[in-house]
This record gives structure tokens, C-alpha cells and sequence, in this order.
């Protein structure tokens, strides 16, 4: 896997879900910026979705093993914070808590557990309720 290549398209991917996040249903540009996101998505998915999806099996293994493994794009955060650049010029992203896919954890079954997939590096992180993240894994 061309892991520089799976960091900007997927950067590309979060700064354009940032961008329609921004914009109303009645906004002329809505349309066209939700089907630039799904060509994206698409080309993201035949390039690279095997080996994430491979990766999300390992964290699922670990943290959630009774959760069924979904598409990666699934993952995907609603919004993205993104960052200050690296020394590269490459920004780095997180997210808030309360995205990406609620798992069910044994080892914490009062507490909301999600697992999201962030890019700047792409990396898959495990929240837990409002106070913890951990990264379970990471493009290498």
C-alpha cells in the first residue's frame, strides 16, 4: 500500500467532507461537492479499501470482536479538525469525540465506545465516552 497516497487522498476526502459539513441542503454547490465526495470515496475504496478493511478486522478483533466489520468509508468522520501542518507541509487531522461507528466493548459496557478513521497519518482510533482516544492503528 502507497501509504503517502493513502494520507492525501484521504486528507483530500476530509477536507471536502469539512467543506460540504459547511454548506446548507439549499446551497447551489451542495450537489455537485456531494458527488465530488462519493467520486472520491469511490476511487479511495477500490485503491485502498481491501487493506483497511483488513485493518478494521484487527481492531475489531481486539477491542470488539462481536461487532460485524463495516466499509471503511463507514468510518469516516462527519467533520475533521484539521491541524497545523507538519515539516513536510502536510496537515495532520483529528476529530471530535462522538464519531465515527459505536462498538460494543466488554471492557467498557457502560461507556460509548466509536472507532473512526482519521487521516494526517491514516490511522484508526478508538474513543471512549467523551475522555479517551487511542490509536489501535496505523498506516505503515
Amino acid at each position: 500500500m502507497d501509504v503517502e497516497k493513502l494520507n492525501k487522498d484521504f486528507a483530500l476526502i476530509a477536507d471536502t467532507i469539512n467543506e460540504l459539513d459547511e454548506l446548507n441542503y439549499n446551497d447551489e454547490r451542495y450537489d455537485e461537492l456531494e458527488e465530488q465526495l462519493h467520486d472520491l470515496e469511490d476511487d479511495f475504496m477500490e485503491e485502498f479499501g481491501k487493506e483497511l478493511e483488513e485493518a478494521i478486522g484487527l481492531v475489531h478483533d481486539e477491542f470488539c470482536p462481536d461487532n460485524d466489520v463495516l466499509l471503511p468509508i463507514a468510518y469516516f468522520a462527519k467533520n475533521y479538525i484539521r491541524n497545523q501542518k507538519d515539516h513536510k507541509g502536510r496537515y495532520s487531522y483529528d476529530v471530535e469525540f462522538g464519531e465515527g461507528v459505536p462498538v460494543e466493548v466488554d471492557d467498557f459496557p457502560d461507556q460509548e465506545v466509536r472507532i473512526v478513521l482519521v487521516p494526517g497519518p491514516t490511522r484508526l482510533l478508538v474513543t471512549v465516552g467523551d475522555k479517551a482516544k487511542q490509536v489501535a492503528w496505523r498506516a505503515e
